[in-house]
C-alpha cells in the first residue's frame, strides 16, 4: 500500500519501521525533521508538510501526543485536511473521545475522509513484535483497508463502534494499566521494607493471580532503571487526566483511578514527567529517583 505517516516518536518510528519491512511505501512527516532521517535510510520518503504525507496515498496514519497536536497536524496550515482524494485517516494517538468525534466530523466536511480512532496498547515492544492491540472506532467502511496496514504491527484489531469508541476503550485500558503499575510500585516498596529480595518478586508471582504483563515488564525496570525509556510517565498522566475528566462528565465513580492520578502527580512533582512510567516507584522508594532522573538527562 501507499501510506502517509505523521508523528515519529518512540511508537510512530517503530510503526513506520514495521510498515516498511512489510513492503509498504511510506511517506513520513515529523515536526523535528531529524527524527525522520533514520527512516529515510530504510526507504521512507520524507516530506515537508502533513498535507504531502496525505496526498496520493491509500490512507494516512498519525501518532501524536495529545488532541492539540493532532488538531494542528490535521487542520493546521499545510495539514492533512488539505489533501485531496484522501479516503481515511487512522489516529493512533490517545486523545479525548469527544475531541475525536468533533475532529472526525470536521475532516469529513473538509475533504470527505473517514476518521478512524485507533489507539493502541502494547508499547514499543508490542510494535516490534507485531502484537499491538488496536481499539478502532469510526465508520466501518475503511477499517478493513486500514487494518491491512495496521497488521504490520498489530495482532488484535477490534472495531468497537462509532467515532470515539476506540478512544473510550483505550481509556479503559489506561485505567487498568495505570492502576496495575502504581499498585506494583507500592508492592515493591512494601517488599523492600519487609526484607524481601525485590528481584525475586516478579518470578515468585509468575503464574499466580497477581501475574500480569505490567508485573513482568515493569518490576525489573523499577528495580534496575534502564537507560532508555519505553514510555514517559507524562503520557500516562495525560491519559489518566482524560479518564478523570470523562468520568466527571459521565458520572462514573472512579475512586481508585483518582488515587492513581495523584500518585502520578507526585512523581511528576519530583521531576519525573519525562522519565519512564516505572519511575513512579520513586514516590515510595526515593533512592530510585536519581537513577530515573539520569534517564531523563540521557
Amino acid at each position: 500500500m501507499k501510506l502517509g505517516f505523521c508523528g515519529l516518536g518512540l511508537m510512530g518510528a517503530a510503526m513506520v519501521r514495521r510498515l516498511l519491512a512489510a513492503g509498504h511505501e511510506v511517506k513520513v512527516w515529523n515536526r523535528s525533521a531529524a527524527k525522520a532521517q533514520p527512516l529515510a535510510a530504510l526507504g521512507a520518503q520524507v516530506v515537508a508538510h502533513p498535507r504531502e504525507a496525505a496526498q496520493d496515498v491509500d490512507g494516512v496514519l498519525v501518532c501524536l501526543f495529545d488532541s492539540k497536536a493532532v488538531e494542528a497536524v490535521v487542520f493546521g496550515p499545510e495539514g492533512v485536511a488539505q489533501a485531496s482524494g484522501l479516503k481515511w485517516l487512522a489516529d493512533h494517538s490517545s486523545i479525548d473521545p469527544e475531541a475525536t468525534r468533533l475532529m472526525a466530523a470536521r475532516l469529513a466536511e473538509a475533504n470527505g475522509a473517514d476518521w478512524i480512532d485507533a489507539p493502541v496498547s502494547g508499547g514499543v515492544p508490542g510494535v516490534e513484535a507485531g502484537t499491538l492491540a488496536i481499539m478502532a472506532g469510526g465508520n466501518e467502511a475503511h477499517i478493513p483497508q486500514a487494518s491491512l496496514a495496521m497488521r504490520a504491527y498489530a495482532g488484535n484489531i477490534t472495531h468497537m463502534g462509532p467515532s470515539g469508541t476506540g478512544q473510550a476503550t483505550k481509556l479503559c485500558n489506561q485505567t487498568l494499566v495505570a492502576a496495575a503499575v502504581v499498585a506494583l510500585a507500592e508492592a515493591i516498596g512494601f517488599a523492600e521494607r519487609n526484607g524481601i529480595d525485590v528481584r525475586k518478586l516478579a518470578p515468585a508471582l509468575a503464574g499466580g493471580w497477581a501475574d500480569s504483563k505490567p508485573l513482568q515488564i515493569f518490576a525489573p525496570r523499577m528495580i534496575d532503571p534502564s537507560p532508555s525509556s519505553i514510555g514517559a510517565l507524562s503520557t500516562m498522566l495525560k491519559d489518566v487526566d482524560t479518564v478523570i475528566a470523562n468520568a466527571r462528565q459521565s458520572g462514573a465513580p472512579m475512586p481508585v483511578t483518582a488515587s492513581v492520578q495523584q500518585m502520578l502527580r507526585l512523581a511528576d512533582a519530583l521531576g519525573l514527567a519525562q522519565a519512564e512510567l516505572s519511575s513512579v516507584v520513586s514516590v515510595v522508594l526515593p533512592r530510585q529517583r536519581d537513577a530515573f532522573l539520569r534517564q531523563v538527562d540521557g
